[in-house]
């Protein structure tokens, strides 16, 4: 199943988005006196029973449909408690930038101001000359996770999205910490669908590609990972408690404008039109703006 987020009357709500078009859940529950979560993060805490109900009401509903095209899109999951990122989690993208294959993972942070939906323009910081793209997988759990196993791990997920990890450079190296390069505002752009597990099967060989104004930057499958999606979600759960809604980006291939020979590096610039494509998850697009 294809759940996404949309603005309603100054709220995100929450829709299916199948081939019939984008379905209004608030509006078919209303309509229908159904029961199921009207809110995303109600469907990931309710897991599959929420899902079965979510599904019934796509199959039932004649009304509430939406043209997707009409709608302004919000980030898939708007209120993660926690994003926690990987960084130099591809060997091609470690070997690119000249950095040694990480003995454990590496993991910093992202605040939800960077939040961001398909369709949504990106404000380049006007302290930074150096903002870089990162097409990367978003793991979002379902469950409360607290030191599961690898082999385990996966079934605590709830579903997969596009993420674009937007990195300023030369904010993130000004310093050991990355921090200050990684979450400016809209700085992580989620979508435009969170697609359940179960649609996307095995996360560890999955297509993924980042495009800019057409060309193609970012071309590779997430099982070049160093740290697969289970060893992942194991192994930050072993210090930290992951709850539903929490979200892990799993990090990005070689392709990226710091990997790229000095001579040669064109960061962002405004009007740039950036797309993240993941196999089975859609494109998700954003167009590059100055920050006013």
């Amino acid at each position: 199943m294809k759940l996404l987020t949309f603005l309603k009357d100054g709220h995100y709500a929450l829709g299916i988005r199948t081939d019939r078009g984008v379905l209004d859940v608030e509006s078919a529950v209303g309509q229908g006196r159904r029961r199921a979560p009207t809110r995303l993060h109600e469907a990931i805490e309710g897991g599959p029973q929420a899902v079965s109900a979510l599904q019934a009401i796509a199959e039932q509903a004649e009304d509430g449909w939406l043209k997707e095209a009409d709608l302004t899109l919000g980030p898939c999951v708007p209120h993660p408690g926690k994003i926690v990122c990987v960084g130099l989690n591809y060997r091609k993208h470690a070997e690119e930038t000249n950095a040694p294959i990480p003995e454990y993972p590496i993991l910093f942070s992202k605040f939800n101001n960077a939040l961001a939906g398909h369709g949504e323009d990106i404000p380049l910081p006007a302290v930074s000359e150096k903002v870089d793209y990162e097409a990367e997988l978003a793991i979002v759990m379902g469950k409360t996770a607290k030191n599961v196993g690898k082999e385990q791990a996966l079934d605590y997920v709830f579903g997969y999205c596009n993420a674009n990890d937007l990195s300023a450079r030369d904010l993130q190296m000004r310093t050991p910490q990355w921090l200050l390069g990684k979450t400016c505002d809209k700085f992580l752009p989620l979508g435009p669908y969170l697609v359940t597990a179960d649609e996307v099967g095995n996360p560890n060989g999955l297509g993924i590609r980042c495009i800019v104004n057409g060309e193609v930057r970012q071309n590779s499958n997430t099982s070049d990972m160093i740290f697969h999606c289970g060893e992942l979600v194991s192994y930050i759960s072993r210090h930290m408690t992951l709850e539903p809604g929490d979200v892990i980006l799993t990090g990005t291939p070689e392709g990226v404008v710091l990997g790229y020979p000095p001579e040669k590096q064109v960061y962002l610039q405004e009007g740039d039109i950036v797309t993240v494509q993941i196999e089975k998850l859609g494109a998700l697009t954003n167009r590059m703006v100055r920050e006013r």
